[in-house]
């Protein structure tokens, strides 16, 4: 039998690699201040990569 359920090693890890992604998203990005509706669409961005992975 297969689960889906994942173990909460693989659930740190995959927080651990969102907020990694987040952060490049930031260090790379040309500006050193974001505003709030900025920063909801870097985590709208996130989410819907993820969604599709």
């Amino acid at each position: 039998m297969i689960t889906t359920e994942m173990t909460e090693k693989e659930m740190k890890t995959v927080k651990m690699s969102t907020l990694y992604e987040l952060r490049l998203l930031f260090a790379q990005g040309e500006k050193e201040e974001y505003s709030k509706q900025e920063i909801v669409e870097l985590l709208d961005k996130i989410a819907t990569a993820k969604e599709q992975e």
